[in-house]
């Protein structure tokens, strides 16, 4: 499954990165993201409520929370979030079993 996990960097952490420019932040977030049995599939940085990173994995959808645990705790970073994201081709299936659905429901008052 895939999933978008984002967060923004703590002053401590823009300190950190500043005495260390060059440093490879994907380097660290692939040997978690690794040891964790998944796949990065891309790493982004984002300027959204301030500066962060933005990876998207494959992963277990248990394995999703644990990695947004894991950086949410390392005190570098605020503002975790993890979301399932979805492909095209599931979002296609997802529009077919919702028309499949829809005869199935009885809004309230109806």
């Amino acid at each position: 499954m895939l999933y978008c996990i984002s967060a923004n960097y703590t002053p401590k952490a823009m300190e950190a990165m500043g005495k260390k420019p060059n440093a490879n932040r994907k380097e660290a977030v692939e040997k978690l993201v690794k040891a964790a049995g998944a796949k990065l599939i891309a790493m982004y940085g984002t300027i959204h409520d301030g500066p962060g990173a933005m990876v998207i994995v494959d992963v277990d959808r248990i394995v999703a929370p644990a990695i947004a645990a894991v950086i949410a705790s390392s005190d570098s970073v605020c503002n975790v979030k993890a979301h399932r994201i979805y492909t095209m081709e599931e979002v296609t299936a997802i529009r077919k079993k919702r028309v499949e659905l829809s005869g199935s429901y009885r809004p309230p008052g109806k």
